[in-house]
C-alpha cells in the first residue's frame, strides 16, 4: 500500500512514518519544512528506511494535486496544518489557509485522483468550544465538569472558537461531507493532547514537552524561575502517547468500512488526565526540582476541561490507549534530555 502524510515532518507524522517504514510499506511525505525541528525528524525519518519526499506547501492546489495525481495513495494521513492557538490569534489569515485551504485542496485532489483512498483527518476537542455552559467544581489541584466525570463523547455540541476553532472545525465538517456526499473515506480524529518522540515542543505547542523542557533548564541552571502559565493551573486534558496513537490510525484503516464518515473522540481517557499543578507536583517528584509558578491571564477560549470519552472509537474499530499516564511521562522525559544534548 502506498501512504501520503501530509505535515510528514512534524511530530505525529513521523511517528506515523516510521510505523509505515517498518510495515514494510510505501512511504510518500508532503511538508514544507516549516516547524521548528522538522528538518531534523526528516533527517530521521530518512535514516529509518527508503521514503519520497515532497518540499511542497499543503496551501497551494498545484502542489497538492501533483503530489496526489501522481502517487494516486491507498492512505493519506492528513496532519499538515497551523497548530497553535497564539499563532491563529496573531495571524488568522495563515491559519484559515493552512488549515481550510490546504484542506479542501487535499479533498478536491482526492476526489479526482483518488477517490478509493482512505484519508484522515487530525481535528481537535478546540471544535467544542470552551465548554462554558459546564457546571464545575474545584479542588486542590484540579477542576471537575459536573456530569461528565467519565469524559466527552461526541454527542457534545460543536462550538467554533477562535480562528484556530474555526479554521479546524470547518475541515472537520467538511472532511465528514465529503464522505457523505462524494463516497470519500474520511475519518475525522478530535484529539485532545499528544505527545511522545520527536515532538520538539515550543511555548504554544506540546505543553507536556514544555513544561518538562523548563524543569529540566532549571534543574541544571540554564533557566530561572518562575515558570509562566495561564490561568489556575487546575485545567485538566487527558494526554495520549504517540504509541497509542499509531494504533489509533492503524486500526481506524483496518476496519474503514465502520469508520468511514465518522468522528471519533481520541485521548487518553480519565485514566491518563491532569492538571497542569498535577503535572508540576509529578515533576517535581520525579526530577527533584523545584518548580515555582506565575499565572498569567487566562487565554481565550481555554477549555477548564477536556476528557476524551473514547467508548465510540472502542466499539467501532476496538482501539483504546495502553501507555500508562506514568509511563508516558517518564519516556517523555527521556525524549527531551536526549533531544536537548
Amino acid at each position: 500500500m502506498k501512504y501520503l502524510i501530509t505535515g510528514g515532518c512534524g511530530f505525529l507524522g513521523t511517528n506515523l512514518g516510521a510505523e509505515v517504514l517498518r510495515r514494510g510499506e510505501g512511504l510518500f511525505v508532503l511538508d514544507n519544512l516549516y516547524r521548528e525541528g522538522s528538518y531534523t525528524n526528516l533527517k530521521w525519518l530518512k535514516s529509518s528506511g527508503e521514503l519520497t519526499f515532497f518540499h511542497a506547501d499543503i496551501r497551494s492546489y498545484n502542489d497538492v494535486e501533483r503530489v496526489v495525481s501522481s502517487i494516486k495513495p491507498d492512505v493519506v494521513f492528513h496532519l499538515s496544518g497551523q497548530v497553535a492557538m497564539t499563532t491563529s490569534l496573531a495571524d488568522p489569515r495563515l491559519d484559515f489557509e493552512t488549515n481550510v485551504v490546504g484542506g479542501h485542496n487535499l479533498l478536491e485532489a482526492v476526489r479526482k485522483h483518488a477517490p478509493g483512498a482512505i484519508v484522515t483527518f487530525s481535528s481537535t476537542n478546540k471544535v467544542y468550544g470552551d465548554l462554558g455552559f459546564l457546571t464545575y467544581r474545584e479542588t486542590e489541584s484540579r477542576y471537575i465538569a459536573e456530569g461528565y466525570e467519565n469524559g466527552f463523547d461526541e454527542n457534545i455540541s460543536l462550538d467554533f472558537q477562535s480562528p484556530y476553532g474555526c479554521s479546524k472545525g470547518a475541515m472537520d465538517q467538511y472532511m465528514l461531507d465529503y464522505g457523505r456526499m462524494f463516497g470519500l473515506n474520511t475519518v475525522v480524529f478530535r484529539h485532545s493532547s499528544i505527545f511522545g518522540e520527536r515532538q520538539f515542543s515550543t511555548y504554544d505547542q506540546g505543553w507536556i514537552g514544555w513544561f518538562i523542557k523548563e524543569a529540566l533548564r532549571i534543574k541544571s541552571g540554564k533557566a530561572g524561575a518562575p515558570v509562566e502559565i495561564s490561568g489556575t493551573g487546575k485545567q485538566v486534558r487527558d494526554i495520549l502517547f504517540s504509541k497509542d496513537l499509531i494504533n489509533c490510525y492503524f486500526s481506524a484503516i483496518e476496519n474503514i468500512s465502520d469508520a468511514k464518515a465518522n468522528a471519533f473522540n481520541i485521548g487518553g481517557g480519565v485514566e491518563n488526565s491532569l492538571s497542569l499543578l498535577e503535572l508540576f507536583k509529578f515533576l517535581e517528584e520525579e526530577l527533584d526540582v523545584k518548580m515555582p509558578i506565575k499565572k498569567l491571564p487566562w487565554r481565550a477560549s481555554d477549555q477548564k476541561v477536556y476528557i476524551s470519552n473514547t467508548k465510540k472509537a472502542q466499539r467501532v474499530f476496538n482501539w483504546r490507549p495502553t501507555v500508562a499516564l506514568v509511563d508516558g511521562l517518564r519516556n517523555m522525559i527521556e525524549w527531551v534530555k536526549e533531544s536537548e544534548r
